[in-house]
């Protein structure tokens, strides 16, 4: 399995849980459970994503911007999920952060399936793909 392999097996983890998420309501135990399921794959997942895709992209030119990009968009979801923890369940207003949670992580997500991986396919070689992938893999296992 390459990284573009492993990084998109967790996106479609989150789009689950995103489409799981909005359609809860109110202060109950299952919304609370998909929360907090879905907010430590995104934590976990952007922190191997940023270490172990970014990081080795940041240093070629053709990859720079959209890298920085990509780190850019994670905290703005940080930003989202932010003020998801500072609004109770019950509240109208955390029905539509929540949607913007998932607006925001599948734009991410389309810009890295459909732009990013394909440059960075030019990028890496097949043994750094390999070896990207082993060492992404190793940090959400041992972490989430």
């Amino acid at each position: 399995m390459n990284i573009f392999e492993s990084i998109r097996k967790d996106h479609d983890t989150q789009r689950d849980l995103l489409d799981q998420l909005v359609n809860t309501s109110g202060d109950t135990k299952l919304r609370d459970n998909i929360y907090k399921k879905l907010k430590k794959e995104l934590e976990v997942h952007a922190d191997a994503e940023e270490r172990h895709f970014y990081k080795p992209l940041i240093s070629n030119d053709m990859m720079q911007e959209k890298a920085r990009h990509g780190i850019a968009e994670h905290h703005e979801i940080d930003e989202i999920i932010e003020k998801l923890d500072s609004t109770d369940y019950d509240s109208s207003a955390w029905l539509k952060y929540a949607k913007d949670l998932k607006e925001k992580v599948e734009h991410h997500l389309e810009d890295e399936e459909h732009t990013f991986f394909q440059l960075a396919g030019k990028v890496f070689t097949q043994k750094q793909k390999e070896e990207l992938a082993t060492q992404y893999k190793t940090h959400m296992s041992e972490n989430l």
